[in-house]
């Protein structure tokens, strides 16, 4: 039937890793593979398809003749088909034939191909990876950091879109353009980390990645995997981290997909009721299936083993959890103690999470969740998933919310932007503007903003000073750092031609601010995810819609007073109370003229002996309208340590070794499309 040859990268070991659920190396051993077998160099494919009638290798080659090159079943009835097929090389684009129980047959893209045709196009490319990394100094700095507390600022970049080209037919950056424009922005602009929307190959340019049938690939759209390399290799060598976005809840329906891989229901619930997602109309992994857990934790560790992605933010994991996730009564089964969690799904992120942080250490996996789910970032030996962080969507929605308001009305809502400080520190939140606010009609973040252009501008960048001091880590999305005014959309750049104007050139730089500050004082992100870190000094003046709290770091770092605004009009000599005497100086103040604002500034203050808000001492200051001023303290002295009283030696007794404490481990609606 074909010239395909008896061959196996599998062992018996690999095939009981994968049938336990615990193979994550499965990309080494499923796939094509180009190998030597008997002195021919060829390509060995390996492919899943238990309910297969049979299998075979499809492409221009064979001129996608299915009786060409069968492959063969392994004897193990593990539901693997593999050969070998000499000849064929780097490059060569195939699919799997499979014949299904029924008789029908149907193309299938490999679910672990390196790389795909560019969309339309649906082909798996046999491909090797190739690429001399060179940040080796990178990686070591974030294996001796791992479980330290770090700054996190994160810019949120769909790539398509972040930056176009009209002069060439408006088309996107290819990776290695990006690594030229965009690695260098991010990094003048203070940010820590970029997160890119998926990157893994989807045949849906609108649905911004989300719906993927490549998971192991990077989308062609914009290069080779080498260039994708050359664009994370570039970001770390500007001391820049790349997190990836990963969808582990979903997959689309596309007959060259994972759907009815084999005629079956493979990677998917059988059961409708948990297989279907109606929100997106797409298909949910089964996570009680030993081998589609396999298949998504080796998935996760390909992009942190071959990619060196510092991080992955999970998708939609709130949809993981919960059976009923916008399913209304009865169209949902409940889980086998009647209860409506997923406890498969449980189960997987736990395990996902602990591979990821054991075999990594130092990387960080973000969860997107909008429940109150108990312990999403709380290690998994505490009964947590297991993550890294969460995002905030609490806070999210109910700053955005106040920020919305006229600001003649929010006197009468302070709750709403005090509320989120009361479970602040319940987990590790990221607190995240994210792409999902800026779309779909709900106006950019400027345009959401109340008031005439000048007040518009000022409450975006008291916005961004509230988030860069809020306790936790921030996320922004792409064009909110200058005002863009428009939604966002996938088809069109992001309008730089904005930064023209004083108004969005002065939002760029007050965000650049923030960012250089944030990074330099520790004691904005020491802490942030302890209640330590932060201290109220008044949230209870509502005629003039102040906040003031105290950020601090370790014991030698200065304290910073924050102090928001969120009203018109100058107040002069402000009285807030402050933890010692000394003088008080205002590192950075969103009413500045520089930023845009009308330049209501202090020059350095002298703490006076005048008890207020619980302190002895106090400052009084120009209350800038609007804005976002943030102090550093700087005592006259240290408080001095009482030494310890002496005391006699005493003999010393045998001791029993003890064993050393653990080193600390990982932390573990919705978007419409």
């Amino acid at each position: 039937m074909s010239s395909v040859k008896p061959f196996s990268l599998l062992s018996e070991f690999d095939i009981f890793l994968f049938q336990t659920g615990k193979h994550y190396r499965l990309y080494e051993k499923l796939g094509s593979h180009l190998v030597e077998c008997e002195g021919e160099v060829g390509v060995y494919f390996a492919v899943w398809a238990p309910r297969a009638r049979s299998v075979s290798v499809v492409g221009h080659f064979n001129a996608w003749n299915p009786k060409a090159h069968g492959l063969l079943p392994r004897w193990d009835k593990s539901g693997i088909w593999e050969g070998f097929i000499p000849g064929l090389s780097k490059g060569t684009i195939y699919k799997y034939h499979i014949t299904m129980a029924n008789g029908k047959g149907m193309d299938k893209g490999d679910p672990y191909a390196l790389r795909w045709e560019t969309p339309p196009r649906t082909a798996s490319i046999v491909w090797e990876l190739d690429y001399a990394w060179n940040d080796d100094a990178w990686l070591k700095q974030r294996r001796q950091r791992a479980g330290q507390p770090q700054p996190w600022s994160v810019y949120e970049v769909h790539l398509g879109s972040w930056k176009k080209l009209p002069q060439e037919g408006n088309r996107s950056l290819n990776f290695r353009e990006l690594a030229t424009e965009l690695v260098p922005y991010a990094k003048d602009m203070g940010f820590t980390h970029l997160e890119l929307m998926p990157v893994m190959e989807h045949p849906y340019f609108p649905s911004w990645g989300y719906q993927i049938t490549g998971f192991f690939a990077p989308t062609s759209r914009y290069g080779t995997p080498e260039d994708f390399m050359y664009f994370i290799d570039t970001c770390h060598q500007a001391d820049l981290g790349v997190i990836l976005d990963w969808v582990p809840s979903h997959f689309p329906g596309d007959i060259h997909g994972l759907y009815l891989f084999d005629g079956s229901h493979l990677y998917e619930y059988a059961d409708m009721r948990r297989g279907y997602h109606p929100d997106w109309n797409s298909y949910v992994f089964d996570y009680g299936r030993d081998e589609v857990r396999s298949f998504l934790i080796s998935n996760a560790l390909f992009w942190l083993d071959r990619y060196h992605a510092d991080g992955l933010r999970v998708d939609a994991v709130a949809s993981m959890l919960y059976h009923d996730y916008s399913r209304k009564e009865g169209e949902w089964i409940p889980n086998i103690h009647g209860g409506r969690e997923n406890l498969e799904a449980i189960a997987f992120l736990r395990a996902f999470n602990e591979a990821a942080y054991e075999n990594y250490p130092g990387i960080e996996t973000i969860a997107e969740e909008s429940t109150a789910f108990p312990g999403v970032s709380k290690p998994s030996w505490e009964g947590g998933l297991g993550f890294g962080q969460k995002w905030m969507m609490g806070w999210m929605h109910d700053t955005l919310n106040y920020f919305k308001r006229p600001m003649i009305y929010r006197r009468w809502h302070q709750n709403d932007i005090t509320f989120s400080i009361v479970y602040a520190f319940s987990e590790r939140f990221m607190l995240p503007l994210s792409h999902d606010e800026v779309v779909h009609m709900k106006a950019s973040l400027l345009y959401k903003m109340p008031g005439n252009e000048w007040e518009k501008f000022a409450n975006l960048r008291a916005l961004f000073g509230y988030q860069w001091t809020h306790p936790g880590s921030q996320l922004l999305f792409m064009g909110g750092e200058f005002g863009q005014t428009s939604e966002w959309s996938h088809d069109r750049g992001l309008v730089w031609e904005l930064l023209q104007y004083d108004y969005h050139k002065g939002c760029q730089q007050w965000v650049r601010a923030l960012n250089h500050l944030y990074t330099a004082k520790a004691a904005l992100w020491y802490y942030a995810f302890s209640p330590e870190g932060y201290a109220w000094v008044s949230g209870d003046d509502t005629e003039n819609c102040v906040l003031a709290y105290l950020r601090k770091g370790r014991p030698d770092d200065p304290v910073l007073l924050v102090v928001c605004h969120f009203k018109t009009g100058v107040v002069e000599n402000y009285r807030l109370g402050v933890p010692y005497s000394g003088t008080w100086v205002e590192l950075l103040n969103s009413d500045a003229e520089a930023y845009g604002g009308s330049g209501v500034t202090n020059l350095p203050l002298e703490a006076q002996a005048e008890p207020s808000h619980g302190f002895e001492h106090s400052i009084t200051f120009r209350l800038a309208p609007l804005a976002v001023q943030i102090f550093e303290g700087q005592p006259l002295s240290k408080p001095k340590k009482t030494p310890r009283p002496k005391r006699e030696a005493l003999p010393k007794e045998p001791t029993t070794p003890t064993a050393k404490p653990s080193p600390r481990g990982p932390k573990t609606k919705r978007k419409t499309r």
